[in-house]
């Protein structure tokens, strides 16, 4: 449909062949065929294809392509041919690795996949958003994501934020009726559109469209504002830029070099890509992607699934977690404790007032209320003989919901309304004591805040009930909710867990702070917070948080350690303050409430029994609240973050090493130290263990606290041993020649076995910061190594490998020189280790910060 907003709901019915209980079974399942699934992109055959392009469209790859073309050019098959089986080779190593990675992590978010309510054939169904079509009739309520385009049929107090489409920031109140053709989607009152989310209310919608024929498909890739670039990503990103200087450098003093000794142009320039290729880690993306996908798999072993891989490193750098009370630190298994008057006693008439409004309230699903419910039932309550006549749904602002119902012989209706102490009360002229009603004036209030702090400090949550008698109408509102009558409290008890206080500590101990950010009241606030181990002194309210200016909340807000009674807003601001001042955030939330502090967060955490939109703005979803399991997945997100590191920097140093080695001897001697086609290969050997790198075992020192990128770290580790290598490669080199008088192709195949066989060991070395017998590698690694070394050590006497890579047999003499000049440096590597780790947290890369 192409103007639904200009129809009536029964004209929009009849064009999609609709009808109000929703398409049948048959008739939605013949709609998909035809429609296709509602999503913006296409599945897996557009995704393999663009990651299969992507491995041969980097500038290095490229560059590799150049210069196979140049040899096609001047009819050099062989090296040609070399040239790009080498490239296909990497690329499709690093394409199967890439594409098993993103199909487990696939198969680990369809756990996720969005859920909507439909009718269908007038029967209310949950289907996955993916098979809605056009005519079906979906039922929406707070917290709900809208799942396509839609004219809204029903409506109740509906607010939605439309801010990802229009980019209005305030909810938009939806309504129904006829609007004109020309009425722009912002002023769309009447339609309900994907991408957006409902704040409160109710909705019942006709889709109209899907996919990417919606207002948000259509205008995608101009509402597909870049993700902040995460610290992860920016590390990798000037580790890019650190190379590509580096590289710059050597390649272009190679380049001249050769040129100013007469060597031919064609080789010089191969030799010089090839010097290029040596000193990058091609094979990062795949490396990157396999910890990764490893990672999210053993996350989700342990009840952890990761929406966004990028979340696993960020999971391991960040040094605050905020959190909420409920089900987190708290059993999450709300019981209903008392229903007491405004004197503090036992009260059926609260009881009763709250067990209609919450058996009758049909917005928010909550805890609190289904302990209310589950408390009345019983006791044998039930609803009749009360009518349900309105509701007036709960938002942040009011803080309360209100029922108002009718009960038989009575001229008039009650509204029952029940919320947050402090926006109750402000509603209330009257109280209900005993003996009747009495104004409620200063003392009284101050005696209910009394109350209300007494049962808070006991850990007591309280819910403020009111009422107030209205004449029968039509249609109830906000406004109505004034001059009420304050009848009690209903107290909720939900216990600290006993296992709280103690993965508190454990993730203090990894030097993560714990902050609570609640909304509910300071007292049961600062209760739970002390019974799990957190500072009740150390206290701070949204009241106050508003007051404060956002450098002054900067400078506090890493001082505290509960944020009670907070709105959304103010939790948004907290998190930002926290990020200012230089901290890496956590944030773990379920509500509605949550959603702009989730996404803000360096890493959003929630729940998968969590709202549709705290659960879609959250990075890592937990299938069980638990901070233990959250704790276990910092320590796999650490260990994700440390293999990545160590191939960044073994590869890098061991490349840099042989790199400037080359680059020395190329002007000193009379021939070229290797062709490029044996740096290829040695390259492309030496990369097939680290693909090993993400099953590698970790030292607990390495996931003992936050992990951030640090260039510097890095650029001095790369000299370091860079130059331990680059000082055993030019020994290696005067002795092939002044002892062994060794001819061009004898000294390039000693020095490819060199070179590699370093590699390889090094590899080993410089995975630990310990001794190297002292930290076990794992066996896919160390096999995996084992029997490259073994490949290295016979290609020489391969004929095959000798006719197209230009190697010879070495004598037993010359190889085992080879091997005796590989356990040398391995010595060297291990003294040179000894004195770096002494200063390890100036100049190891892959250990905690």
């Amino acid at each position: 449909m192409t103007v639904p907003w200009s129809q009536t709901a029964q004209e929009a019915l009849e064009a999609l062949q609709s009808r109000n209980e929703g398409l049948h079974e048959a008739e939605a399942t013949g709609r998909l065929a035809i429609q296709g699934p509602n999503r913006l992109r296409d599945g897996d055959k557009r995704q393999w294809s663009a990651l299969l392009a992507r491995q041969f469209a980097s500038p290095l790859a490229l560059i590799l392509i150049f210069g196979a073309l140049i040899s096609l050019a001047l009819s050099d098959w062989l090296d040609a041919a070399i040239i790009l089986a080498i490239l296909a080779g990497s690329g499709l190593l690093s394409f199967g690795q890439e594409y098993r990675a993103g199909k487990a992590v696939a198969a680990l978010r369809a756990r996720l996949a969005l859920q909507v309510r439909v009718l269908r054939a007038g029967m209310e169904r949950r289907v996955g958003a993916e098979t809605l079509v056009p005519g079906d009739i979906v039922l929406l309520a707070a917290g709900n994501l809208v799942p396509a385009d839609g004219l809204v049929l029903e409506v109740r107090d509906c607010q939605v934020t439309e801010a990802s489409l229009t980019g209005e920031s305030l909810p938009v109140e939806k309504a129904t009726g006829v609007l004109p053709v020309q009425t722009p989607i912002a002023r769309r009152t009447n339609m309900l559109f994907m991408g957006s989310s409902l704040r409160s209310g109710t909705a019942k919608m006709l889709v109209t469209s899907t996919g990417r024929k919606t207002e948000f498909g259509a205008i995608a890739e101009q509402l597909r504002k870049a993700e902040p670039e995460s610290e992860f990503a920016r590390g990798i990103r000037r580790f890019g830029a650190m190379l590509l200087s580096v590289m710059l450098v050597i390649v272009l003093a190679v380049l001249g070099a050769n040129q100013l000794l007469g060597r031919p142009p064609v080789e010089s320039l191969l030799f010089s890509v090839a010097l290029a290729v040596g000193i990058s880690p091609e094979m990062l993306p795949a490396i990157i992607s396999v910890t990764l996908a490893k990672g999210a798999r053993n996350l989700a072993r342990g009840g952890v699934i990761v929406r966004r891989l990028d979340a696993i490193e960020n999971l391991g750098s960040i040094d605050v977690l905020c959190t909420d009370k409920t089900g987190t630190l708290t059993e999450g298994a709300i019981r209903l404790d008392a229903a007491v008057d405004a004197s503090g006693q036992v009260s059926s008439m609260v009881e009763r007032a709250g067990f209609l409004n919450a058996a009758l309230e049909t917005g928010i699903a909550n805890p609190l209320d289904a302990a209310i419910v589950a408390a009345g039932e019983a006791r044998g309550a039930q609803v009749d003989p009360a009518i349900k006549i309105d509701e007036i749904p709960y938002d942040f602002l009011r803080r309360r919901l209100s029922i108002v119902v009718s009960e038989p012989d009575a001229d008039h209706v009650r509204m029952i309304t029940k919320g947050a102490f402090a926006d109750v009360l402000s509603a209330c002229t009257l109280v209900q004591h005993e003996h009747g009603v009495k104004p409620l004036d200063g003392a009284e209030r101050e005696a209910l805040e009394a109350m209300l702090r007494e049962r808070g400090s006991a850990g007591y949550r309280a819910l403020a009930v009111a009422e107030r008698r209205l004449s029968r109408r039509d249609r109830y509102s906000r406004d109505d909710e004034r001059e009420m009558i304050f009848l009690g409290l209903l107290l909720f008890f939900d216990p600290p867990k006993p296992e709280a206080m103690q993965a508190v500590h454990d993730l203090q101990s990894l030097g993560i702070s714990v902050k609570m950010i609640s909304g509910d009241n300071r007292y049961v606030a600062a209760h739970v917070a002390e019974a799990v181990g957190l500072d009740p002194k150390r206290l701070m309210t949204g009241e106050a948080v508003a007051k404060m200016s956002a450098e002054a909340l900067c400078r506090r807000a890493g001082e505290i350690a509960i944020f009670a009674e907070t709105d959304p807003q103010q939790k948004e601001r907290i998190i930002r303050a926290l990020q200012q001042a230089g901290h890496a955030v956590g944030y773990m939330g379920d509500g509605i409430n949550d959603a702009p502090a989730l996404h803000l967060a360096d890493v959003g955490i929630s729940v998968d029994q969590a709202v549709d939109v705290a659960r879609e703005s959250a990075d890592v979803v937990l299938l069980r609240r638990d901070l233990d399991i959250l704790r276990q997945g910092v320590v796999d997100g650490r260990r994700t973050f440390t293999n990545t590191l160590k191939y960044i920097a073994i590869t890098v140093s061991a490349n840099f090493g042989n790199m400037v080695s080359m680059a020395i001897a190329t002007p000193l001697l009379p021939f070229l130290p290797l062709l490029a086609k044996q740096i290829l290969l040695n390259n492309f050997m030496s990369d097939l263990p680290s693909l090993a790198i993400s099953t590698d075992n970790v030292d607990p020192e390495s996931v003992a606290a936050p992990q951030r990128w640090d260039i510097g770290k890095i650029r001095r580790f790369m000299i370091v041993f860079g130059l331990v290598s680059s000082i055993f490669d030019l020994l290696t080199f005067a002795v092939l020649l002044l002892s062994f008088k060794a001819d061009p192709t004898t000294f390039r195949t000693a020095w490819f076995l060199v070179s590699l066989l370093t590699e390889l060991a090094v590899l080993f070395l410089l995975r630990t910061r310990r001794f190297v017998l002292a930290s076990r590698p794992s066996r896919l690694l160390l096999w995996s190594s084992v029997a490259v070394a073994f490949v290295t050590l016979t290609l020489p006497y391969v004929p095959l490998a000798q006719e197209a890579f230009s190697l010879t047999p070495l004598t037993p003499l010359l190889l085992g020189f080879c091997v005796a000049v590989t356990i040398a440096y391995a010595f060297a590597t291990e003294v040179a280790k000894f004195f770096l780790a002494k200063s390890a947290d100036r100049n190891w890369p892959h250990k905690g910060a």
